[in-house]
């Protein structure tokens, strides 16, 4: 399985911005940020979540939200807040929001093909 990382801009509280590389994870639920990105944008826990890793170990993070924008759309998505030696991720929850899938062939995004019934 390749990699598939992209490039994008967070906007927190008060308009701060950065640049982010995120690895385009379709296993992951919400977005990460790492802590030195949170921070530097002023985010703030809102509440806590569990998570899972792989290896079943279970830890606790903040979730925040953020504005993402990235080269195939922008909106607001909620975000975990990492710790140091987390990497950012781009999880489905923003994704779906961003009405994207990751194309599992090309791993490319891809506009989400969206059914109303």
């Amino acid at each position: 399985m390749g990699l598939t990382h992209i490039q994008g801009t967070v906007t927190g509280n008060k308009g701060k911005q950065t640049t982010v590389k995120f690895l385009v994870d379709s296993g992951a639920i919400y977005s990460l940020l790492p802590e030195k990105t949170w921070k530097e944008l002023g985010l703030k826990a809102k509440r806590t979540m569990d998570f899972t890793l792989a290896d079943g170990t279970v830890i606790e993070r903040g979730i925040s939200e953020c504005h993402i924008a990235l080269p195939q759309g922008e909106g607001h998505s909620p975000v975990i807040l990492g710790e140091a030696g987390d990497e950012a991720l781009l999880g489905v929850v923003t994704l779906e929001i961003l009405g994207l899938v990751l194309n599992p062939f090309n791993r490319r995004l891809q506009p989400m093909r969206a059914m109303l019934a």
